[in-house]
C-alpha cells in the first residue's frame, strides 16, 4: 500500500470543459511527482477541518498559493500583497500545527515554506524585488524564473550538487527565520530558499515539482512509508528530507 500524501489546495474560479466556476485546484506536477516517487496523493481543500486528518495521512505537502495574510505576523500588507485567502490561511495553520504535534513528515513549497515559518513565529519580506533589486525570483505572471542556490550538506547529498538552479516563482520570502528552523539553502542575493525544523519536516521556496527529477519528494515518501510502518512501534525512520 502507498503511503498517504496529502497535499492542501487552492479554491479559485477556474474554466475547464464546459465550466467555468469556483474549484478546489493544484497543479498536476505536485499529483505526478507523488505519484513518481511512490505515494497515494490525496487533495486536502481548505474546507471543514483538515488538522482532524493528520492521524489518516502519512505525510504532508504544503503546496504554493497566494500571499498569507500579514496580519498573521503583524504587519501591514504591502501593495504588492496580494491573493490573500483567509479561509485557506486559517486551514493550513491549523493543519501545520497538528502535523507538527504528529511529527508528520511534511514538505513546504513556496506559500508553504511561509506559511511553515509563520507558525514558527517567523515574518516575511512581502516584496522580494525590494530587498534583492532584480525580478528574477518571479520575472513574469505565470514564468517561472531560473536562479542558482546554494545547497546545505544534507539537501546537496539529496540532490547530489551543491548547487542547484531550480524554478522560482515567488515575491515574498522569509525575513526572520521560525523558531527551530535552520536555513538550508539560499540564493546569491541572500534570499532564503529552504529550511528545515528537523528530520521530518523541511520546505523550500523553489517550486520542484515542476522539474523531472523529484529527489525531496522522493524522500518525502520514504520518511512517509517509514513513519507509517513505525507508527506503532518506535517511531524510527528513514533519513531527513532536507
Amino acid at each position: 500500500m502507498r503511503p498517504v500524501i496529502g497535499i492542501t489546495c487552492y479554491v479559485e474560479p477556474a474554466a475547464y470543459t464546459v465550466w467555468e466556476q469556483k474549484t478546489a485546484l493544484l497543479p498536476y506536477d505536485y499529483v505526478r511527482q507523488v505519484e513518481r516517487a511512490g505515494g497515494q496523493p490525496v487533495l486536502l481543500p481548505p474546507a471543514g477541518a483538515p488538522a482532524g486528518l493528520v492521524d489518516r495521512l502519512d505525510g504532508l505537502i504544503l503546496a504554493g498559493g497566494g500571499d498569507v495574510d500579514p496580519a498573521r505576523y503583524a504587519a501591514d500588507p504591502h501593495p504588492t500583497t496580494s491573493q490573500i485567502r483567509k479561509f485557506r490561511d486559517d486551514a493550513e495553520f491549523g493543519l501545520v500545527r497538528a502535523a507538527l504535534e504528529e511529527d508528520l513528515p511534511l514538505l513546504g513549497i513556496c506559500r508553504g515554506l511561509q506559511v511553515l515559518n509563520v507558525t514558527l513565529g517567523g515574518t516575511l519580506h512581502q516584496h522580494v524585488p525590494d530587498v534583492v533589486g532584480h525580478l528574477g525570483h518571479s520575472p513574469a505572471p505565470g514564468q517561472f524564473g531560473r536562479l542558482p542556490v546554494r545547497l546545505s550538506p544534507a539537501l546537496a547529498t539529496l540532490y547530489e550538487a551543491e548547487e542547484i538552479t531550480p524554478a522560482h516563482y515567488h515575491h515574498q520570502c522569509i525575513d526572520r527565520l521560525g523558531k527551530g528552523l535552520t536555513v538550508t539553502a539560499t540564493a546569491e542575493d541572500g534570499t532564503i530558499e529552504a529550511v528545515r525544523l528537523n528530520r521530518r519536516v523541511a520546505a523550500v521556496q523553489w517550486h520542484p515539482e515542476v522539474d523531472q527529477d523529484g529527489p525531496l519528494f522522493d524522500a518525502l515518501v520514504a520518511l512517509a512509508r517509514s513513519y507509517r510502518a513505525s507508527r506503532q512501534l518506535s517511531r524510527a525512520g528513514a533519513g531527513p528530507i532536507g
